[in-house]
């Protein structure tokens, strides 16, 4: 006689979920989370500080209005990591540097 045992499969927000009740994982979600947005915070600053819309960092980067939403949405989502190029890019465009440091 052979026992079958039933897997019970998770969506993906169930799995989610899941890992997210273990107080290691919750701690590094948090812990990236709040590099992403900080960030975003000092990109969306950046801009307001120098006064400038989307289009016109766009156009000082060379590049689409819809580029740079997409750069400042990306990083309140989470969906996408933009290269340190294009960061230095907006940095330029809005009269700021990037600096990297490693602590």
């Amino acid at each position: 006689m052979t026992i079958q045992k039933k897997i019970r499969m998770l969506t993906h927000k169930q799995m989610v979920s899941k890992m997210l009740k273990k107080p290691s994982v919750k701690a590094k979600v948090e812990e990236l989370n709040r590099a992403e947005f900080s960030i975003l915070d000092e990109i969306l600053a950046a801009r307001k500080a120098a006064g400038l819309t989307q289009t016109q960092v766009a156009k000082k980067m060379g590049t689409q209005t819809s580029a740079v939403a997409r750069l400042e949405s990306s990083l309140a989502t989470g969906k996408h990591s933009p290269s340190l190029n294009t960061l230095k890019k907006y940095a330029e465009a809005v009269g700021k540097k990037v600096q990297v440091h490693l602590v």
